[in-house]
């Protein structure tokens, strides 16, 4: 501001050509001996990928060391741990189609809430009665299955039940 109060500026235009000649630009520095630079490049956006997929495996899907003694837990453990990790990156890109300012764990920690629930009760005649619970979503979560484009099976209907003392006297 002069001394009459009026904003005045001038502009560097050689400064301004410096700063926009470097934007865009990145520095990587390695102690690989690479003729191809793009060669280079591409083995440091591996190692990014590899990185985010540990932070996602620890962080949003909450992997722990767990400790086997064997080799086949082992396996089997690295599996579900690789199979978790899909079904996280397919939800990923689901969600960049869908709603691209929603992510995975966001989504992960609303739908937690639900619970869908059949209990299978085994009876002494050799039927089965079959409980089928599901919990209504909240208004957030009920909004966000809507812009996912997924329902929740209906509620049934609470079964109706016959008195007690009309099942007994029932001729056999």
């Amino acid at each position: 501001m002069d001394s009459q109060g009026q904003l005045t500026y001038t502009l560097d235009r050689a400064k301004l050509r410096t700063v926009r000649s470097r934007e865009g630009r990145y520095l990587l520095r390695t102690n690989l001996s690479a003729d191809n630079p793009e060669w280079v490049w591409r083995c440091y956006m591996q190692l990014v990928f590899v990185e985010e997929a540990i932070r996602t495996l620890k962080g949003d899907l909450g992997l722990r060391p767990i400790y086997h003694h064997k080799a086949e837990r082992i396996e089997a453990h690295l599996f579900v741990a690789f199979l978790a990790y899909c079904l996280s990156i397919t939800l990923r890109q689901w969600l960049k189609a869908l709603a691209r300012s929603l992510m995975p764990r966001v989504v992960l920690e609303k739908l937690a809430g639900l619970q869908l629930l059949d209990v299978r009760v085994p009876t002494t005649d050799g039927r089965e009665l079959l409980l089928v619970r599901r919990t209504e979503a909240e208004r957030d979560v009920a909004l966000l299955l809507a812009r996912l484009k997924l329902t929740l099976s209906p509620q049934p209907p609470p079964p109706t039940h016959q008195p007690l003392q009309s099942k007994l006297s029932a001729p056999m």
